[in-house]
């Protein structure tokens, strides 16, 4: 009997094995344990450290990475946003550690010496007034004043909960409200989406249009 219950789970772990990746870091755009400049081989260390992280970024999970020095970046404006959008801060500062391209990848776990840049398409720089606004607080109040927002505390975000619990990070919109980091890029949704985006789903989340 015992061997017959080894002999399940085993079935049973590698029946679930293609679903449990299909949803994890591990072959994903951010698994860099290949990579010829990760000298250490592992897909975390990266990123995140379980000793002497870096604690100088708020919601910053165990930070590993060099931040960018980065003091001002040029942000998007438009005469028809309601919202103030100032400097990255938060978790967003963590995606631009290396996208922004002032940090080599290999600038991790204490290493300052690196000479391999973020490049091509996934090369967001520092010149940030073309792409969509982070960093800036979306709450009931700015719903109120721009109608084309639903509000955030009451609108289901179609992964459970509301927009505000499952997109935001500490009240306001940063990278991670659209991007899921640790999400296989193979898998569903793609390019690293906490959701899918046919029909534009994933915008029509926030945008009441």
């Amino acid at each position: 009997m015992k061997k017959l219950n080894l002999l399940l789970t085993a079935i049973a772990i590698l029946m679930l094995t293609p679903f449990i990746n299909a949803q994890t870091i591990v072959g994903s755009a951010h698994d860099f344990s290949t990579q010829t400049w990760n000298t250490s081989g592992e897909i975390c260390k990266v990123c995140h450290t379980p000793h002497n992280a870096d604690i100088s970024v708020s919601n910053a999970p165990l930070w590993n990475h060099q931040l960018s020095a980065v003091a001002s970046y040029l942000v998007y404006s438009s005469a028809t946003m309601n919202a103030t959008v100032g400097q990255p801060d938060g978790s967003s500062k963590l995606c631009l550690s290396c996208h922004d391209g002032t940090v080599a990848l290999q600038n991790f776990g204490g290493v300052t010496s690196g000479t391999t840049y973020m490049t091509g398409p996934n090369l967001v720089g520092t010149e940030l007034n073309n792409d969509h606004p982070v960093s800036f607080t979306y709450d009931a109040a700015l719903a109120t004043a721009d109608p084309g927002l639903f509000n955030p505390t009451t609108h289901l975000s179609g992964l459970g909960g509301t927009i505000t619990n499952d997109l935001l990070i500490a009240g306001k919109l940063q990278c991670s409200s659209c991007h899921d980091v640790h999400n296989n890029a193979a898998g569903t949704p793609p390019s690293l989406l906490v959701k899918s985006n046919a029909a534009s789903a994933l915008c029509l989340t926030c945008h009441n249009k």
